[in-house]
């Protein structure tokens, strides 16, 4: 039997990350500054970390409908930058979902873990 797994694919903007940033009050200029981001390692802006989570803790919340998030084993490899196309994954293994964000131009993953997860669910 398969694990049951969630797909969606995402190409998130600058004005999503600033959006993000103001919502948050994470305004950390690699994440909103096009100018100072070209003067880092990234040489752009890169997605908050916190951005790709929330959308894969929406992917879980789908998997597992009405379960708690307990906690989150979570890395970040590898930048996620604004315009690119990502495909977002979670995928049920017991109490746990295995998430991970990946760049579809290359295969590069740039966010990936679990999350551990407890409720009253039907699968």
């Amino acid at each position: 039997m398969t694990a049951p797994t969630l797909v969606i694919d995402r190409t998130l903007t600058q004005a999503d990350f600033d959006l993000f940033a103001r919502l948050s009050g994470d305004d950390n200029p690699i994440h909103v500054d096009p100018g100072f981001s070209a003067r880092t390692r990234f040489g752009r802006t890169v997605a908050h970390g916190l951005l790709l989570c929330t959308i894969l803790r929406g992917l879980a919340g789908r998997l597992l409908p009405g379960a708690v998030l307990l906690g989150q084993d979570i890395r970040f490899p590898a930048p996620t930058y604004a315009g690119e196309p990502m495909r977002f994954s979670a995928t049920l293994t017991g109490q746990q979902i295995a998430v991970s964000v990946t760049r579809r131009a290359d295969g590069v993953v740039t966010c990936d873990g679990t999350f551990e997860m407890a409720g009253t669910w039907t699968c």
